[in-house]
């Protein structure tokens, strides 16, 4: 058993220190708050976690979305240019038949 880097003889020898300085009384209530305050820091740790994922997320949707938006862009002047030299093509097909 190896909780936190630490074995089953040094958890006895932690226990018998604990019991030492606190006395049979205090150790239960010490081991509550001690528990308690373990949890806290998990559920804020979860929490933390939870809330780095979802900028993470929004992250990846504003790159994805300005990526989009830059394609678009990008082919925007080249389908104008088209449009304009198909048009010219269109004025000369008319001129020549006129």
């Amino acid at each position: 058993m190896n909780v936190f880097g630490i074995g089953l003889p040094e958890m006895a020898l932690i226990f018998v220190v604990a019991l030492l300085i606190f006395g049979p009384k205090k150790l239960p209530e010490v081991g509550r708050s001690l528990g308690k305050a373990i949890r806290g820091f998990q559920d804020a740790s979860k929490e933390f976690q939870n809330e780095f994922q979802k900028e993470a997320v929004q992250l990846q949707e504003a790159v994805r979305t300005t990526a989009e938006l830059e394609t678009k862009q990008t082919a925007e002047p080249e389908t104008k240019q088209i449009e304009a030299a198909q048009l010219e093509q269109d004025t000369a097909s008319s001129a020549q038949k006129s």
